[in-house]
């Protein structure tokens, strides 16, 4: 279907889903660019397609309505509308992220996580939204090959206690080099809120601290650096 109208009603609803509001409501998110756009045509999420070019695409449209529906500075030929990311099975190395606010972080720890062999991230209930077109654009990709749930983390941590998982926190004071850890078959590692850190009902729940040694002069990592060699550390055991 052909579209040139801004006015038009698919526009606008394309221009909505910029909103977090209407991306839970119907469940879907908006993905720009060819690799993008690849990566969730292979996971079959993929619900319509949209393009300036390619007039095989659902929706074949203006520049100008690209433009007002990009998230971007400069505009790609191609766009689609997906559905939520599907839920796997917890397994592996988790990853858990307490109040994690800034999506570059989180795009950035969920690129490291596929580096790292994390198979699963669990976002909490206060950390940023997932589908962020900022968190999307900074995970290249990756977003489509890892396992990320949004869960309470007051009840999920006992809850993979329960399964054999070791709870890791991060502690630059009171914290061990993860090499004095020893190893364990399944672990959780956290990383807390950029300002504030873990919040005390997560930190009490963890069974081990760690910490990143490095130069006196130098008192913390931004957190996407921090959980990225932590999960590195782990990857090297």
């Amino acid at each position: 279907m052909e579209i040139t109208s801004l006015q038009n009603n698919k526009v606008k609803y394309w221009v909505s889903l910029k909103q977090k509001k209407q991306r839970d409501l119907d469940r879907v998110f908006l993905i720009e660019g060819n690799h993008l756009v690849d990566e969730a045509l292979s996971l079959g999420i993929v619900k319509e397609t949209i393009s300036t070019k390619n007039k095989n695409a659902d929706y074949f449209v203006t520049k100008e309505i690209m433009q007002k529906i990009s998230s971007q500075k400069s505009i790609s030929d191609i766009a689609a509308v997906c559905a939520f990311l599907p839920e796997a099975e917890i397994k592996g190395n988790i990853l858990v992220l307490d109040g994690l606010q800034d999506p570059g972080n989180l795009g950035t720890l969920i690129r490291s996580s596929v580096a790292f062999n994390f198979e699963t991230i669990i976002l909490s209930d206060d950390s940023v939204d997932l589908y962020n077109d900022k968190v999307i654009r900074a995970s290249e990709g990756m977003i489509f090959k890892t396992n990320i749930l949004r869960r309470n983390l007051s009840e999920f941590l006992p809850e993979i206690k329960g399964k054999g998982y070791k709870i890791i926190g991060t502690d630059v004071v009171k914290g061990k080099p993860f090499k004095e850890i020893l190893p364990e078959k399944k672990i959780a590692i956290v990383i807390g809120n950029e300002g504030n850190g873990m919040s005390d009902s997560v930190r009490n729940l963890c069974d081990e601290f760690i910490k990143i040694p490095m130069m006196s002069n130098c008192e913390s990592l931004n957190a996407a650096i921090a959980g990225s060699i932590l999960m590195y550390e782990a990857y090297h055991e």
